[in-house]
């Protein structure tokens, strides 16, 4: 089939690489454009829905023309239906949940008084070491001094007794 003087290989094709393009864009770019997708009150109108159902719609037409024996017809609509299901996918299982967390990895100083590190550059008795804090939302490296003015040797475990200035202020600890 030949629409605009181009066979319809070539429009599938030109889609594609436009609208691939302008989603890696609206994904690396989505702060710039999240004013245009929050003043539009329905969510299924998102911009990055819209490029990836063109993109997965382009892309499956075009395969379906150099691979199938199908009919013109018969491959746009199975494009399209494989593209509401799979942008439907997108919408429910990734970009929803995304919009909806909540979570932040966000710690204040005083959150790290009672806490249990390790010593990872050795604190001297007058100076700054380093201490680790691991958690599950990852880990938190500090500058760290010896509450007890004592030496702590690499690979301690360190009780967080006080947070100054963004220093931790640390003694050995011996679990019970």
């Amino acid at each position: 089939m030949v629409v605009f003087h181009l066979p319809l290989e070539t429009i599938y094709l030109y889609t594609l690489i436009i609208a691939g393009s302008l989603t890696l864009l609206i994904l690396f770019f989505q702060d710039v454009f999240h004013g245009v997708s929050e003043a539009i009150p329905v969510s299924f109108v998102n911009p990055t829905l819209i490029l990836s159902f063109l993109t997965i719609f382009s892309a499956s037409g075009y395969i379906g023309e150099i691979a199938t024996p199908l009919s013109n017809p018969v491959i746009a609509l199975l494009s399209f239906v494989l593209s509401v299901f799979l942008v439907s996918l997108l919408h429910f299982f990734v970009l929803v949940p995304l919009s909806s967390a909540e979570e932040s990895l966000v710690y204040r100083e005083s959150d790290l008084k009672g806490r249990i590190g390790r010593v990872i550059t050795s604190v001297p008795k007058d100076g700054y070491g380093e201490v680790i804090i691991e958690g599950i939302g990852g880990a938190i490296s500090k500058s760290a001094v010896s509450f007890d003015q004592e030496q702590i040797q690499y690979g301690t475990a360190v009780l967080v007794i006080d947070v100054k200035d963004g220093v931790l202020f640390v003694t050995p600890h011996e679990p019970i």
